[in-house]
């Protein structure tokens, strides 16, 4: 029996080779989708923009990663994860080259463009490597376990790219990060497989089939959930690693950009800490889940209120615990990911899951616009006249966001209870005992 012939056990030892390799990939992916935020106020230097030039950046890619979910997701189920994570490095390696050396506006637009197209296609094939190589039961522990390690791209972004892009300047910065993509390329190519048993290799659906599977997601409740509590959850966390959280702290709070690249690599440091929490509790309590979700975005929110309403500028262990419980944001949006493989059999899981990461990322989207738009207006001088009374205009759209999130998270939690326990009443006396089900 050949290798290629040999079926691999759920969970062994090539299981974590083939994991690993992948989540190499999204580690690189979340670098380049966040090393942006620490450059901001270089990058209106660099190209000479105002705050919503400087969102359009952010806005772009955001629209981008957004609008490729549910292709990805139906590309996925056609062509398996190896495939498409190959493509999205080769795309972001392109691009990152290209934002290195660009020089104007619409240059650095193009090349966030084909940063999103390429971060559009790892998440996603990722969490079907997690499905199709290990146990069901340790499915929502792995994919926290893979937000969280994504998080290592966001901690290379805080500090490390902050020292290079002052010490040797914007271009040697941002290749050097590109030049790793090759190597990142070699790794899938020689290590990553679609399936731990090659006798059931991915058939070859037709478009009309794709298609089907699509609606069929969108038509199930727990989807739409799914999709409404990342969209709640994570765009907070996002919109201020992203773009905004830096010029916040420096440019309206007054620190240091030491001080601010420290809050953010705290940032990080949370999601680490929580992910684990997060996935054993969803574990343990899987009935629970979408209460979670609402008690984070309550959380975040709350703290957010205290720090918008703060006279004058907030005190720095005020603005730790903002970053703080916003950060939990990020692991807690992974719960949306859990919900819809809940409510979803296998054979659409790729479709489910594209619909899912819609939400948080098109939350970004609105509210990275809405938030420079806000700037333009507030302080139309530019960066160098944003002010704490700025900023706490401009933030104070979260809430928008938010309480649409909340409202569609209590809507869908009920229609999907109610759908399972009337298509399926042991399956809903399982869940609410605490017991994981697979449709």
């Amino acid at each position: 029996m050949t290798r290629r012939d040999r079926q691999f056990p759920l969970g062994g030892r090539q299981a974590w080779i083939v994991y690993v390799s992948a989540l190499a990939i999204y580690i690189l992916a979340v670098f380049n989708r966040s090393s942006l935020g620490v450059a901001g106020l270089l990058a209106t230097e660099r190209f000479h923009i105002a705050a919503t030039q400087l969102s359009i950046f952010t806005m772009v890619q955001l629209f981008v990663y957004a609008a490729m979910q549910i292709p990805v997701g139906a590309l996925l189920d056609r062509f398996g994860p190896k495939r498409l994570l190959l493509c999205g490095v080769l795309a972001m390696t392109v691009a990152q080259f290209a934002f290195a050396f660009a020089t104007t506006f619409a240059e650095g637009v193009a090349a966030r463009v084909f940063i999103g197209i390429g971060d559009s296609m790892v998440f996603i094939p990722l969490l079907r490597i997690v499905a199709l190589w290990f146990p069901p039961l340790r499915i929502p522990m792995l994919s926290q376990l893979t937000g969280l390690s994504g998080q290592l791209g966001a901690l290379m972004a805080a500090s490390p790219l902050v020292y290079a892009l002052h010490r040797w300047g914007w271009t040697p910065s941002y290749a050097s990060s590109a030049a790793a993509g090759v190597l990142f390329a070699l790794l899938v190519l020689l290590l990553v497989r679609d399936s731990p048993n090659p006798d059931h290799e991915l058939d070859q659906i037709k478009v009309r089939a794709i298609a089907r599977g699509v609606r069929a997601a969108w038509r199930t409740p727990g989807t739409r959930l799914g999709l409404w509590s990342h969209f709640s959850a994570q765009f907070g966390a996002t919109v201020f690693a992203l773009l905004w959280g830096y010029p916040f702290l420096v440019a309206g709070q007054g620190l240091s950009p030491s001080t601010a690249g420290t809050l953010l690599m705290l940032m990080t440091v949370t999601t680490v800490i929580t992910s684990p929490v997060i996935g054993g509790f969803i574990t343990k309590y899987p009935f629970s889940r979408s209460t979670l979700i609402l008690g984070i975005v309550v959380a975040i929110m709350t703290v957010w209120g205290v720090v918008l309403l703060w006279p004058g500028r907030a005190p720095l262990p005020l603005l730790v615990v903002l970053v703080l419980v916003t950060a939990v944001g990020g692991p807690g949006s992974l719960v949306g990911f859990d919900l819809a493989r809940t409510f979803n059999p296998p054979t659409r899981l790729g479709s489910a899951t594209g619909i899912v990461n819609v939400g948080g990322f098109l939350a970004s989207l609105s509210t990275v616009t809405l938030i420079g738009f806000i700037l333009d207006r507030v302080a139309p001088g530019g960066p160098t006249t944003y002010t704490v009374d700025s900023f706490r205009v401009a933030m104070s759209a979260q809430y928008l966001v938010w309480t649409l999130g909340v409202v569609q998270i209590l809507r869908y939690r009920h229609k999907a209870r109610r759908g399972l326990q009337e298509s399926d009443p042991e399956a809903y006396a399982a869940l609410r005992a605490g017991q994981s089900i697979v449709p």
